[in-house]
């Protein structure tokens, strides 16, 4: 029982504003979802936390594939009811969900009946439009995203034949915030015969659409870039370089290309281990790890890709899903490769709401990012001396499978806080 009516008090080791990494007390009001204020820690709180816990920003995460559309052809992977529920379990308090669906939201009225759907979810959830040959942005401020090259799920509408076909389209979406799935058609066109995963989607094909994609925001004058799921050392160098001449472009990297690389792929596991874009090398991988660290690459995302056993063994459907098992991967990054709290606290939280925030109502307040007073009453909670096995009964995702299954995080999710209202994570 809370303290005060429509206040809740949380005490712990916080990851604060400016890389300050102190104890307090967050205050949270209840009735708007917002914090009050962030003060020195009392002993008058609803929840103490245990001395391992770190208390983070909410985990925003700005790419999954909730699976569901007006359709409902594909509610037996995931749905938005699930996906909340996989979301909490992994510590993430908000989503940002990609339309690469069987029927997807690329004017008004398709994506005002998609977030209909969307209601159902435990945790907030952002949609993208799709963009397509001769589609327009919408009337109201939202993320698109744009697929370089055919991937799962995509269908016609949004399937670009040519690069001067997404050239004609992008000419119209000049101040749009815009996301890449950055892999070259024609490059993948011929390399079609190939046997191997890997070997019809090569890293030239990723690099060749960064660059395009590089030249597309410059001469469309595109408000913002973001490259998803970046996987090679060179197209992450020529981002970067972009972004130190000014070019609005971010980068985000996916769990699976910073845990496993090519040469963990066996012919017992391939199947499992499809994505796109695929594994990389182990070199690549470090890279990544690296350049997450440094800041190259901006933020963590998920990628959650909810696609069952059958899909993936019999229709060798690509995509690993990974909500469930966010805050428990971080706690590897933490341990494993050294990654601070404001470490953790910049790529899962304040780069992510850099670029989700503007599209959230006014009654988020400052939005997330930050533990401070008028953001929201959203927290992470993480015990980094709690390990967990990942295993099936821990998941919530409907899908029912994760690609960690038997392997041991060091730390795992203690708690998800959204708005003020505390959620036991099962992920431990």
């Amino acid at each position: 029982m809370h303290l005060q009516k429509n206040i809740f008090r949380i005490t712990g080791k916080c990851a604060l504003p400016a890389g300050v990494f102190a104890p307090a007390t967050i205050v949270i009001d209840t009735g708007t979802g917002l914090i009050n204020e962030v003060k020195s820690p009392t002993k008058q709180c609803d929840l103490n936390l245990p001395s391992d816990c770190v208390v983070f920003p909410g985990f925003v995460d700005t790419h999954v594939h909730g699976r569901e559309d007006t359709t409902g052809t594909e509610n037996y992977k995931e749905d938005f009811v699930t996906l909340g529920l996989a979301a909490l379990n992994g510590g993430v308090v908000h989503v940002a969900e990609m339309g690469n669906n069987p029927l997807p939201p690329t004017d008004d009225s398709t994506y005002a009946a998609k977030e209909d759907l969307t209601k159902k979810s435990a945790v907030p959830v952002t949609l993208y439009a799709m963009m397509g040959p001769g589609t327009r942005p919408l009337r109201r401020k939202v993320p698109y995203k744009l697929c370089h090259a055919r991937t799962t799920g995509a269908n016609d509408i949004i399937f670009f034949p040519s690069r001067a076909s997404i050239e004609a389209t992008a000419e119209r979406y000049a101040g749009e915030v815009v996301c890449h799935h950055p892999e070259d058609s024609e490059i993948l066109k011929a390399r079609a015969e190939e046997l191997l995963h890997e070997r019809k989607r090569p890293p030239e094909a990723e690099v060749s659409a960064i660059d395009f994609a590089l030249y597309l925001t410059r001469k469309h004058k595109f408000k913002k870039s973001r490259l998803c799921h970046c996987s090679v050392c060179t197209g992450i160098q020529n981002a970067t370089a972009a972004k130190k001449r000014g070019m609005p472009v971010t980068c985000e990297v996916a769990p699976h290309h910073l845990f496993f690389d090519l040469s963990m792929v066996t012919n017992e596991n391939r199947w499992r281990m499809q994505m796109n874009p695929p594994l990389r090398t182990p070199e690549d991988r470090q890279f990544c790890i690296n350049a997450l660290r440094w800041g190259d690459i901006d933020a963590l995302a998920t990628d959650h890709a909810p696609h069952t056993d059958e899909d993936r063994k019999v229709r060798r459907t690509s995509g690993h899903p990974h909500l469930d098992t966010l805050g428990a991967f971080v706690t590897w990054l933490m341990v494993t490769h050294k990654f601070s709290p404001p470490d953790i606290a910049r790529i899962c939280c304040a780069r992510p709401a850099e670029f989700l925030n503007e599209f959230l109502p006014l009654s988020f307040g400052r939005g997330y990012g930050k533990i401070a007073a008028g953001f929201m009453g959203s927290l992470t909670v993480l015990n980094l001396n709690r390990p967990v096995t990942v295993a099936k009964e821990n998941l919530r995702t409907k899908c029912g499978w994760s690609p960690f299954e038997g392997i041991t995080f060091p730390g795992s999710v203690e708690y998800t806080v959204v708005r003020g209202q505390v959620h036991e994570s099962v992920m431990h």
